[in-house]
């Protein structure tokens, strides 16, 4: 089935991610709200298609060079979800000059309102932006509702017609702590309260904020509702991964990502068997062993037909090599060197970006090859 292909390479499933991506569509028009998807794990234009059914609709991004090459294949709506520097937004003016996109920023402080009016005014551009709150992850964002929250939309006021505020966002990154729908579903109230009532705060002060925006795979798919949120931005639950298959959020069968690799050594004194897929193949993220101890780096697996190969797992890795501990040296006829295996990968989001492309798989056989952006 995949004899003679160069190895490690990125194989896509097809059928699991057309599923993944209905499903979600589906939750979002139940829930009433836009999906807004994220695409910093899947970097393709094939994917964005599959996710809004072949609609070029709003997307998340997290780089300008993601920003660059969807305006490029004809997405408008695009929100470039991390702090931006002023220093970057010269290289935003063109991709929105070049390709008639709009790019909303995201901010957290009035110092940077500044300075991004400072630089619009200087390139002559205009910028649509968010204001981040934090609804307790603590990694970026402001206080809900807060007097700061104020004191940065009135500083994109008075660098109006440059910025104009089009509203808030927030992220329950911290939903990844919990293994147990309770207290995600918990934390998607929390997340949605603290963008709606920093939503209502704006609004009560003569700001104009269309857009209320909260996101993550988990409390997307657990939130009981989702009233005054106008969109969801979510992105992984496009090919799912160990860390969310641990945390009860997906199916194994919902896995669309896996890595192609071939056994290159027997450590007999192991015994173990050695694969040509190691840090740079797979990341060294281990997101997934807080709930699942065995994932190690991914999970080996049956190169044709995915099924997992007892409990074995990538448990070392170096730059090139992954070393996968096997029970006893019967392993080594039943693998020999040479032989293709698969690894469901711990983190699908760092382990894609090592790759330029998607081996498409349709039933189980390659039937296409996707491009992938990358860099910054």
């Amino acid at each position: 089935m995949f004899e003679g292909l160069y190895t490690p390479r990125l194989l896509l499933d097809a059928d699991r991610l057309e599923r993944n991506a209905a499903r979600m569509r589906a939750r979002c028009h139940d829930l009433g709200v836009t999906l807004r998807p994220h695409l910093k794990t899947a970097k393709s234009a094939d994917v964005a298609r599959v996710a809004a059914d072949g609609a070029q609709g709003p997307i998340t991004v997290s780089t300008l060079a993601e920003a660059e090459y969807f305006a490029a294949a004809g997405w408008p709506d695009i929100l470039y979800s991390t702090a931006i520097a002023p220093a970057k937004l010269g290289r935003a003016a063109q991709i929105q000059r070049d390709h008639g996109a709009r790019i909303l920023f995201v901010i957290d402080d009035r110092d940077t309102a500044v300075a991004i009016g400072a630089e619009a005014a200087a390139l002559g551009a205009r910028f649509g932006l968010l204001i981040e709150v934090d609804c307790g992850e603590h990694r970026s964002g402001v206080e809900p509702a807060s007097d700061a929250l104020l004191a940065i939309a009135d500083a994109i006021r008075a660098a109006s017609p440059r910025l104009e505020l089009m509203g808030v966002m927030t992220h329950a990154g911290h939903s990844y702590a919990f293994d147990d729908p309770a207290p995600i579903r918990a934390l998607a109230e929390t997340e949605r309260l603290a963008a709606v009532a920093s939503a209502e705060l704006l609004r009560s002060h003569d700001h104009k904020c269309p857009i209320v925006s909260v996101g993550s795979t988990p409390t997307a798919l657990f939130a009981e509702h989702l009233a005054g949120v106008s969109e969801v931005r979510a992105g992984i639950y496009l090919f799912h991964d160990l860390a969310q298959l641990s945390r009860g959020i997906c199916s194994e069968d919902d896995l669309a990502i896996s890595v192609l690799a071939t056994v290159i050594g027997h450590q007999r004194g192991g015994p173990s068997l050695i694969l040509d897929a190691g840090a740079l193949a797979l990341s060294k993220d281990v997101g997934a062993n807080r709930f699942m101890p065995d994932a190690g780096y991914g999970r080996v697996c049956d190169a044709a037909t995915l099924e997992p190969l007892g409990e074995l797992a990538v448990t070392t890795v170096h730059q090139e090599h992954g070393n996968v501990p096997v029970p006893d040296a019967s392993w080594f006829a039943r693998l020999p060197i040479g032989s293709l295996v698969r690894i469901l990968p711990n983190h699908a989001c760092l382990t894609c970006a090592a790759y330029p492309s998607y081996d498409v798989l349709r039933a189980g056989t390659i039937v296409d090859q996707w491009p992938r952006t990358g860099g910054w």
